[in-house]
């Protein structure tokens, strides 16, 4: 059987492209964690720590490793002392990009109007 699964009524009512958005980028971290990623293009854990002021090392690992799961963050491991990891968008993450440019805009517009933006490049 061929066709749109999403044209069902019960898909229709519960969204499922946006159900599953919001899955996988529903965590109180992850849009700034992509945000960050995709301005800085590679950060490491240490530097996401400082930048997401109040997140523990636990959750920012959790979120990591959700991203990574989802196929949004890729995760380079150097083989050195100390252990140095890195996180970079992959193609779908790129992908996003645009949708958080938006949505930074729209917040801009929205919600801080006069807001001076540190990350326009």
């Amino acid at each position: 059987m061929t066709g749109n699964k999403f044209k069902s009524e019960a898909a229709v009512a519960r969204c499922e492209p946006m159900s599953r958005l919001q899955a996988v980028i529903g965590g109180k971290w992850k849009i700034l964690i992509l945000w960050y990623v995709a301005f800085y293009k590679v950060q490491r854990f240490g530097e996401l720590m400082r930048r997401l002021d109040g997140i523990t090392q636990s959750t920012l690992t959790k979120q990591l490793r959700e991203l990574e799961k989802d196929g949004f963050l890729h995760r380079e491991i150097y083989q050195e002392i100390p252990p140095k990891v890195e996180y970079s968008l992959t193609e779908m993450g790129e992908s996003f990009v645009p949708v958080l440019t938006a949505m930074l805009e729209w917040s801009e517009s929205s919600l801080c109007p006069g807001f001076e933006n540190p990350y326009r490049r």
